[in-house]
């Protein structure tokens, strides 16, 4: 039974795949948010975690505004004046540029502030602004745009750059992208990540198609100029030292000589907290730290167009290649085949993201997936269906042949296109006085009589592996080796032609007929045949030709000449191996149009009965 779907069983399907495949790969390659996200996030930390943790840059530090720093203040937030102390320490340290990550947005006593941004104007600094939306930023494919914007006051806002400190976070709440401009009633704004490195770096980062300029280096960024996130590891990993020691004077030398300082809270209780793929709680001053780092050091990672299109002739690769093989192998190999092509996806997505590269998990997946799975429910159910159709044709092919040569060719429908020589025992047996009996009967019962007589010796024939080739009549032409020589071919014949007599004497007896039917006779032979398709190419029969057949015949015919029931050659005795019976009479027979005569044993059917499988003992 053939394995390949047929075109017309799978169109539906494949129609059905190319509008699923072409939808998701539209919307990943527009940028649009879908439900892929949350699965491809997941993978995503599968293979952040399987990279582990990774160094940051030295020139990123952070000065944290901690649970010591809160209770030496008395209160959070700390006073401005004590901030203004703080900026001052920093710059003192060796600072060369500073990032507050804190809303200066309240105003407190006058004296306070400007102290503060007196501070502020001495480095090059960045100060947090947040953009107020009405719904999270996704990652779109379109630029952020808050509804209003949170400045710093203008006492703050007139020493320093601004920046948006927000975020564009996955459907868990994990920062995924930082938006690296917005869109304000005021015209673009830079994020908070970006100013903070204009402002170490001395210049703004110039802005290319969907990728930033960064002195001689291009950082490719995705769709709506968001840049993915390649965090180092849990909270702590950026090097943090508490606000705290700094004001007591600092480490030893100077630990901020060059480095971009980011100054935020992570206190307890206050401040942004988001999860990340190594912690569950980051405070927002590392995920901003992780940015900074991550555009300093060329480290984001690259989801860009280019990028996506990867992703997409993947998702098209991939699910062509499972309905391919869906329709052409069987559905164990299109199986394993399909996992196997996943499996190698995902060690290349692996390998992509070590190299800065992140490539969909998900998009694949979910594109192959359901029309595989539909293709194969529908294999399954022609399969099945072929499978009863295949049951129903070999029962009705081994009503017209032997069960066993039935399968054969049901299973090998080229079986015997060329004739094959090979040994084989033959058996004729037929019943001796039916002509007068079948004269009498009339047709009718003369059918019935045949029918239990024919079955009689196909039940025989099974019993001991043979093949009824032919039933002629009153007789049959019996083969043992037709589907394959072996060494036991010549045993089954003997042990047949006795258990046949056996068989058919006892149904002449039972039955009455023994006074039409005066016995029943066997001939049998061993040697090459040629075995062979014989007929028209649209209707033919397996025939066993040869001078064995033809020896067997003779020998059948030969018994009414010596009053036997069973003539088996000596080349068919001589051929059986556990089975040697003695005949109790060796004659020549002449074979007619045969040269050389014929070494016979000679049975009556007496004589046979006692030798059937149920009396007989090998020799």
């Amino acid at each position: 039974m053939r394995s390949r779907l047929p075109l017309l069983f799978a169109l539906p399907v494949l129609l059905g795949a190319c509008l699923w495949v072409g939808w998701l790969v539209q919307t990943h390659l527009s940028g649009r948010a879908s439900l892929l996200d949350r699965a491809e996030t997941v993978l995503l930390d599968l293979r952040i975690l399987v990279i582990g943790q990774r160094k940051p840059p030295d020139d990123v530090v952070i000065v944290a505004i901690d649970d010591r720093t809160v209770t030496a203040a008395g209160r959070y937030p700390i006073g401005r004046d004590k901030l203004a102390g703080l900026v001052e320490k920093i710059r003192l340290a060796g600072a060369r540029s500073l990032a507050i990550d804190i809303l200066l947005i309240e105003e407190t006593t006058r004296a306070d502030d400007e102290r503060l941004a007196e501070a502020i104007s001495k480095v090059p600094a960045v100060i947090a602004a947040a953009g107020q939306f009405e719904s999270k930023i996704s990652g779109s494919a379109t630029l952020p745009t808050p509804d209003t914007v949170l400045y710093p006051l203008h006492v703050f806002k007139s020493v320093a750059r601004t920046g948006l400190v927000n975020l564009a976070t996955d459907a868990g709440g994990t920062p995924r992208h930082v938006p690296v401009v917005f869109t304000t009633g005021t015209g673009p704004e830079p994020s908070f990540v970006l100013a903070a490195v204009a402002a170490h770096l001395g210049e703004m980062p110039s802005l290319a198609h969907n990728a930033l300029n960064i002195g001689d280096r291009q950082q490719p960024l995705d769709f709506a100029l968001h840049m993915p996130l390649n965090y180092y590891g849990p909270g702590g990993t950026v090097r943090t030292i508490s606000a705290q020691t700094v004001l007591d004077g600092g480490e030893p030398g100077k630990p901020l000589d060059g480095r971009l300082v980011l100054v935020g809270t992570t206190a307890v209780g206050v401040g942004d907290k988001f999860g990340t793929p190594f912690d569950q709680i980051m405070p927002g001053v590392e995920v901003m730290a992780t940015g900074i780092a991550n555009l300093l050091d060329g480290s984001a990672l690259v989801r860009n167009g280019t990028v996506r299109w990867i992703d997409a002739i993947a998702a098209v690769l991939l699910t062509a290649g499972a309905l391919a093989t869906l329709i052409v192998l069987p559905l164990s190999h299109a199986t394993v085949l399909y996992l196997l092509s996943l499996a190698v996806w995902m060690v290349a997505i692996t390998a992509g993201f070590m190299q800065g590269f992140w490539l969909s998990g998900a998009l694949p997946v979910a594109a192959s997936l359901p029309p595989v799975v539909l293709l194969a429910i529908v294999k399954q159910v022609y399969d099945r269906r072929q499978a009863r159709r295949f049951e129903v044709a070999t029962d009705a092919l081994s009503r017209f042949h032997a069960p066993d040569l039935a399968n054969r060719i049901a299973e090998d429908p080229d079986f015997l296109l060329r004739p094959v020589e090979q040994d084989a025992a033959i058996l004729f047996v037929d019943l001796a006085g039916f002509t007068g009996l079948s004269e009498r009967m009339g047709p009718v019962r003369t059918r019935d009589i045949l029918k239990t007589f024919h079955t009689l010796v196909v039940n025989e024939t099974v019993g001991n592996n043979g093949v009824v080739l032919d039933f002629m009549g009153d007789g049959a032409m019996i083969c043992f080796g037709i589907t394959g020589a072996r060494p036991g071919n010549a045993d089954d014949a003997v042990r047949c032609a006795f258990d046949l007599v056996a068989a058919v004497r006892g149904w002449i007896a039972s039955s009455g007929l023994n006074l039409d039917i005066t016995d029943v006779r066997v001939g049998g032979h061993f040697g090459p045949v040629v075995l062979s398709r014989l007929g028209h190419d649209s209707q033919q029969q397996i025939a066993a030709t040869g001078d064995c057949v033809n020896v067997a015949s003779r020998l059948m015919e030969a018994g009414k000449s010596f009053q036997t029931s069973v003539a088996l050659s000596q080349t068919l005795m001589s051929a059986a191996g556990s089975c040697k019976p003695v005949p109790p009479r060796m004659e020549t027979v002449v074979i007619r149009g045969r040269r050389q005569d014929i070494q016979a044993g000679l049975w009556t059917s007496e004589e046979a009965c006692a030798l059937s499988s149920s009396n007989f003992a090998a020799g």
